[in-house]
């Protein structure tokens, strides 16, 4: 059983190096704990656990992006088996994962009354015929790389598919609010890491004969900080506790994130800010942590989108999107 608030104890003092790994693998566990058969479990969990393999979760599309509705990726039956096809895009890790989580349409969007219906995951081996990764030159410096995963008719037989055809969406609810929590628990450990060093920095730089944290100008900024991200810690705990009682986290989940979010790009900016020039030095390593905490807004999931939850499902205002 994953725990998310053991989880959070581990992630919060690693930070950066968990980033996609763990999100990912969090992802794909639970969704083959609750949806899984007792084959998949047996072939997929024990391995896992022991870190001798690697599972990703593929669900972004270029056509798509936010709206996974929309996805065009799809799984045409065909007897005893699936035919996929289509494109999936900033697949984290995806050359070190044994298998991806792939969601997929089982029923074209044109063809379905409700949106939600037609979506479906399935299990398949990066090694499939079909399967090509092309690696996407994105400027950060991270150990995992992000793919574009091509499928082209790819056979995934009956026994990949994970729970019942096209109740993806439904599945998709109990990995989701993971995925977030797990992002913001990330968030803070970057963002303490950046204040840690700024603090130290600020204790031992001496101008005009004092220490600079002995003024305001940066006590307070960093002091707010300090608070930003222990309230995004707490409640990051919040959703994970409610997460692992099997109780609703999504709005707790995505107000985690946000927060942690924020927080952490603040305390990477105001950490450079704290060391002046030297903050932009490979010696000082602080320019490559800003990059990470500015991705943490973005992704998982956008603020903007974020936003539109909050508004929409615990303001209880009109749908703004």
């Amino acid at each position: 059983m994953v725990e998310m608030t053991a989880l959070l104890e581990a992630m919060g003092e690693q930070g950066i190096p968990l980033l996609f790994l763990v999100v990912s693998a969090v992802m794909g566990v639970i969704a083959l704990r609750k949806h899984g058969s007792e084959a998949q479990k047996q072939r997929y969990l024990p391995p896992l656990a022991r870190g001798e393999s690697k599972l990703c979760f593929a669900i972004t599309e270029p056509t798509a992006g936010s709206n996974s509705f929309r996805l065009t990726a799809l799984a045409r039956r065909d007897g005893d088996r699936y035919v996929l096809n289509g494109q999936k895009v900033f697949i984290s890790g995806a050359n070190e994962a044994d298998a991806l989580l792939v969601v997929a349409r089982t029923t074209p969007y044109g063809e379905v009354r409700d949106k939600r219906q037609g979506l479906s995951l399935f299990l398949v081996p990066t090694k499939s015929a079909g399967v090509t990764l092309q690696a996407l030159d994105v400027q950060i410096l991270h150990p995992e790389k992000q793919f574009s995963v091509f499928f082209d008719e790819v056979v995934v037989p009956r026994e990949a598919l994970l729970g019942e055809e096209g109740q993806g969406f439904r599945y998709l609810f109990d990995i989701l609010n993971p995925e977030r929590i797990s992002g913001a628990a990330t968030a803070v450990g970057l963002g303490r890491l950046a204040l840690e060093r700024a603090v130290r920095y600020a204790r031992q730089r001496r101008v005009f004969d004092v220490p600079i944290g002995a003024h305001q100008g940066l006590q307070h900024p960093l002091a707010k900080v300090k608070a930003q991200l222990e309230m995004a810690s707490l409640m990051a705990y919040k959703a994970a506790w409610l997460f692992d009682q099997g109780l609703s986290a999504g709005a707790e989940a995505n107000m985690a994130k946000f927060a942690a979010a924020e927080a952490a790009i603040e305390a990477c900016d105001l950490a450079m800010e704290v060391h002046g020039g030297s903050g932009f030095t490979a010696e000082c390593d602080l320019i490559t942590l800003w990059p990470y905490a500015r991705l943490l807004r973005t992704a998982p999931v956008s603020r903007e989108m974020i936003l539109n939850y909050i508004g929409e499902h615990v303001l209880g205002l009109p749908r703004s999107y």
